[in-house]
């Protein structure tokens, strides 16, 4: 009999066997499972989803680099100020150099930074998953066995001894006087 055991009385399976409904196991957005209450959403390939082209720091992670705008650089202060004109120059040119030279090296350095980066961390997440764990998972099912048999040598053969000294000193009391 497979897929469980039967009930006497109602012929039926206790445990019925997992059959599957619809669809390829490796292709889980398949059209027909839409009235399961899988989210398709969620089953989306990560490297399919649309990028934010507005918020571009969203988990926030540049936080804390300093925002440097025109009047954080450069101020004047009252009584010392330049012409209006050399003033609106001034944050034109500091302001449009910035933004501008931010996106030639961007557009010169970042790819490739970008590609650096995917493969060191695509290296990162391998070594991680197949060296890492596997080693630190070993080395606790091994430790695991050292430290069962360090604890059995410890209570055979330290306890009694430490035992045995505690009762011999136990009752020596030790007095001092001050002499003057």
């Amino acid at each position: 009999m497979t897929g469980g055991l039967k009930d006497s009385e109602t012929e039926e399976y206790i445990h019925s066997p997992f059959i599957r409904k619809q669809g390829n196991i490796y292709k889980p957005n398949n059209k027909d499972m839409d009235n399961d209450s899988i989210n398709e959403k969620t089953l989306q390939d990560i490297h399919t989803k649309e990028i934010d082209l507005v918020n571009r720091d969203p988990k926030h992670l540049n936080d804390h680099v300093v925002k440097v705008d025109f009047e954080d650089v450069i101020a004047e202060p009252a009584g010392t100020y330049s012409f209006d004109g050399v003033w609106k120059a001034s944050f034109t040119t500091f302001t449009v150099t910035k933004y501008w030279c931010y996106r030639l090296l961007t557009a010169l350095v970042g790819i490739p930074l970008a590609l650096i980066w995917g493969i060191f961390f695509a290296i990162l997440s391998f070594l991680h998953i197949w060296a890492v764990v596997p080693c630190v998972k070993s080395y606790l099912i091994e430790i695991h066995c050292i430290s069962q048999v360090y604890s059995i040598c410890v209570h055979t053969f330290c306890n009694p001894l430490f035992e045995a000294m505690g009762k011999c000193f136990g009752d020596v009391r030790i007095t001092s006087a001050k002499v003057v």
